[in-house]
């Protein structure tokens, strides 16, 4: 088992968290992005660069992570993607996107996105709170308390 890291729009306080939980467990975490990414010196954290291009990272995490692996994303059809391939997912924010949520996520995703493909101004996401990066750490602890 390892994790996957949808990295370009991870914040740092949440790659900071994976980093320690890699180095405290020993589990492979591996972040993709299509932009250098400094990572530690780590033998359990590694960075893989992808080309430019929409959703290249994406699918380069779709192809290679396999049954029972952690995803960390934001990304809404890149959790459904995972999950159906019997990944779990898990938001920056520390929400759990399952079977039973993604696809009234995806509605609402697709709502949002018309409703600026339209013209109207929704805002983008508030600021990680220490609420949020707690919840992410939690939810972390319980999947890797699994792993053992």
């Amino acid at each position: 088992m390892q994790i996957w890291v949808d990295a370009d729009a991870c914040p740092v306080a949440i790659k900071d968290i994976l980093f320690r939980a890699a180095q405290r467990t020993k589990i492979q975490v591996t972040l993709v992005a299509n932009h250098y990414i400094r990572t530690p010196a780590s033998k359990y954290v590694n960075f893989m660069q992808v080309t430019q291009g929409f959703d290249v990272a994406d699918d380069e995490i779709v192809q290679r992570c396999e049954s029972g692996d952690l995803v960390i994303t934001s990304d809404i059809p890149l959790a459904d993607e995972v999950i159906s391939k019997n990944c779990l997912a898990l938001s920056p924010r520390g929400e759990l996107f399952t079977r039973e949520n993604i696809k009234s996520r995806l509605n609402v995703r697709d709502f949002m996105d018309t409703l600026r493909s339209s013209g109207i101004q929704t805002g983008g996401p508030a600021a990680l709170s220490g609420t949020e990066k707690q919840a992410f750490g939690n939810k972390l602890d319980q999947w890797l308390a699994q792993q053992r």
